[in-house]
């Protein structure tokens, strides 16, 4: 049971969000850019321990990057994290309009593609950029969306993102027991489900050589894939220059095709998946939100430090 601190404290959490979005739906996109610049380095200065994980991260990514062009690179995550929060927080009441003027998208076909077979869709997302925008595109041009997302910590905070989200027109499913058969329903009513998958939550996945290093990442995609006849897809959403500006990379299907045991082809698929994530992240690396422990040479990834 909490105790009366950690109620004041995760209170205090959901305040600070509900804040931060009453804020940036008070403040005009360009300017609430303009702050986001000059906010960023001061997150990044008091979150030192989650500069060094992300400069990690962006040295497998480019292992050219050091001194000064790493800590800008690492400074433009920071910069990117802080966008995504508060494009997302002004999203909700933007117009169609608005959201299609300032969205673009490339390789859409093949999820319309793979929707005529009708047995959905499963598209593998890293952290980058900002997701919210394309599920909510899709959702007004007459895609359903699934997306499994990490349940956080207070529920409070949990239930309002799952608010903000559903509000956009996204079926929203927690991590947990029932998220399998939410999303094997999901596909066999023909739905787009989104999965984050670059980051293998509970350590139990599949060992993958991701960026050069092994790790683990998440089974369920491929195994739910096999389960389902349905195809994955590996998609990432950017920011562009322009206010408000988003552009959608959507990549051709993976080869499903049974080529041994399941645990055979589940493996070779997510290492497939691994590598498609990797041609993603490196097209903008700065946009990776991945301040996390990732791979076991990580300082706190036994800890599944979050």
């Amino acid at each position: 049971m909490p105790t009366p601190f950690e109620r004041m404290s995760d209170s205090l959490t959901v305040y600070r969000y509900r804040f931060g979005s009453f804020i940036a739906k008070l403040v005009p996109a360009s300017i609430a850019q303009a702050i986001v610049s000059r906010a960023a380095p001061v997150l990044a200065f008091f979150l030192r321990r989650r500069r060094a994980i992300i400069q990690r991260h962006l040295q497998r990514v480019d292992p050219t990057l050091t001194g000064a062009n790493l800590r800008r690179a690492s400074q433009k995550s920071f910069d990117s994290y802080m966008r995504y929060y508060v494009e997302s927080f002004q999203l909700p009441q933007l117009s169609r309009s608005e959201v299609e003027k300032s969205f673009t998208m490339e390789g859409l076909h093949h999820i319309t593609d793979a929707l005529e077979r009708g047995k959905g869709a499963i598209m593998v997302i890293p952290h980058l950029g900002g997701w919210e925008w394309a599920g909510r595109w899709m959702a007004e041009n007459g895609h359903n969306m699934t997306v499994v997302v990490e349940a956080l910590e207070p529920p409070k905070l949990f239930e309002w993102f799952t608010n903000l989200r559903s509000s956009l027109g996204m079926n929203v499913l927690p991590l947990g027991p029932a998220v399998v058969p939410g999303v094997l329903a999901a596909l066999k009513a023909n739905q787009v489900v989104c999965l984050l998958c670059d980051r293998d939550l509970d350590r139990g996945g599949v060992a993958v050589d991701f960026f050069g290093e092994q790790t683990t990442l998440p089974a369920g995609p491929a195994t739910l894939a096999f389960r389902a006849d349905s195809v994955v897809i590996a998609s990432a959403v950017f920011f562009t220059e322009s206010v408000n500006g988003h552009h959608t990379v959507i990549r051709p299907p993976l080869s499903l095709e049974r080529r041994g045991s399941l645990r055979e082809d589940v493996q070779r698929v997510t290492q497939d998946i691994a590598y498609e994530l990797e041609a993603l992240i490196r097209l903008a690396p700065e946009q990776w939100h991945m301040f996390q422990p990732n791979w076991p040479s990580d300082p706190g990834y036994e800890t599944l430090d979050k």
